[in-house]
């Protein structure tokens, strides 16, 4: 038996006028899903516990099978592990983005126009990085580049007693109201204020800007947690796998897990990503013996963030045509039998441009055990009405391969 589980970050949301009141998941052309919906299992499943913060850290955690509630250290220490950077258990690692704020006013006066500063390009980012590590790094703080805008600080000995807003929560508003607090607050918030004096001028923003692009002219520290440590997924399960992912928070739950992490040449994160070959890495790996591969597309979450409508819509239809079409047609040819799940992580609802911890619809697939049901699709509006709900997302990996 093979399994692959599909995650479209985001993916769910709301009913949409523009859309004549469908969710884009509802409105989206997605032939293959819903093909599979009529022949599998639908149902719901709350991926966010009670009290925890709606992130891609603790849904993604829970739908892998590890319950937040024990197993989450915080974002950023999964995005070091990603990254290669070795921490220590006396280390806290924060998430740096590279922000766009506005031109207007003092620091504490800007406003947050954009929290990947047009997706800035991963090689455009380390030469910022690079600078920002220049200016601060010292024998307790170091700065590492990570990909487009998400990027890591380590504080050697530092505390992790902080109240830090994720940047993508309060796009559009004043950072006034959501700068860091806690015992050590001067450091962060001073460090993020002096970085706007010289990033707004680097030669790199002066260039984006004649092309019309957004300046990533601050940085922005949240996500402080501390070195992770949980049961690796093949003991749990007995099965071994990977995840292919083009973001570090993904690549860094799989590494922890155990999990071998695939690189896909042309992955972004966003929706001009190598959507078919991380369809045929998934494969590739199931060729070479793994029983299971965790599949995440993150452009849909970028969509929603961007708010985004079109976009979103279309990386479902491209998630449809490009992953799930692949990898069904791909399974069959193997000739094994197989179980496919898809879901998103959480709901990235375009009217809020954050995430939110609503329940999010699931769909189970096995071939050669099809339960026909032609009125059955897969959505959040179908999935209300069934009867399978799961209200501890944790569980849902164990009905997945047990049912």
């Amino acid at each position: 038996m093979k399994y692959v589980i599909i995650l479209g970050d985001g993916m769910a949301d709301e009913p949409i006028k523009e859309l004549n009141n469908q969710t884009p998941l509802q409105y989206a052309n997605k032939p293959m899903m819903d093909s599979l919906a009529k022949l599998g299992e639908v149902g719901r499943v709350y991926t966010i516990p009670k009290g925890m913060s709606p992130g891609s850290d603790t849904a993604n955690l829970a739908v892998l099978g590890y319950d937040p509630n024990i197993y989450y250290s915080g974002r950023s220490p999964l995005e070091a592990v990603s990254m290669g950077v070795e921490l220590l258990d006396s280390d806290v690692t924060f998430r740096c983005n590279l922000v766009t704020l506005s031109y207007e006013g003092d620091y504490e006066e800007k406003i947050i126009l954009d929290h990947s500063a047009d997706e800035i390009s991963t090689e455009e980012a380390r030469v910022l990085i690079k600078a920002v590590n220049e200016h601060f790094k010292s024998k307790d703080i170091e700065f590492y580049p990570g990909i487009s805008y998400r990027h890591l600080m380590v504080w050697h000995k530092g505390t992790d007693e902080f109240d830090l807003t994720p940047p993508h929560d309060i796009l559009g508003k004043s950072i006034k109201d959501h700068l860091p607090k806690g015992s050590q607050k001067d450091i962060i918030y001073n460090m993020m204020k002096e970085s706007y004096n010289f990033l707004s001028i680097h030669p790199i923003n002066i260039e984006r800007i004649k092309k019309g692009l957004r300046p990533a002219n601050s940085i922005w520290i949240w996500g402080e947690g501390r070195k992770p440590k949980f049961p690796l997924f093949e003991e749990k399960y007995g099965l071994k796998g990977s995840v292919i992912s083009a973001v570090d928070l993904i690549k860094g739950i799989g590494i922890c897990a155990g999990l071998k992490s695939i690189d896909v040449e042309g992955a972004t994160g966003n929706i001009h990503t190598n959507f078919e070959g991380k369809a045929m890495a998934a494969i590739n790996e199931l060729k070479r013996g793994q029983d299971f591969v965790y599949v995440h597309v993150e452009a849909p979450d970028e969509c929603g963030h961007r708010n985004e409508l079109e976009n979103k819509v279309k990386s479902i239809e491209l998630l449809d045509e490009k992953v799930v079409k692949t990898i069904v047609r791909e399974l069959d040819a193997l000739g094994e039998d197989y179980k496919i799940m898809i879901l998103p992580d959480h709901p990235t609802p375009l009217r809020l441009r954050t995430h939110t911890d609503d329940p999010v619809p699931y769909l189970i697939y096995r071939k050669n055990k099809e339960v026909p049901n032609l009125e059955q699709k897969y959505d959040e509006i179908s999935t209300m009405h069934s009867n399978n709900c799961f209200t501890k997302g944790y569980e849902l990996i164990d009905y997945f391969f047990k049912k």
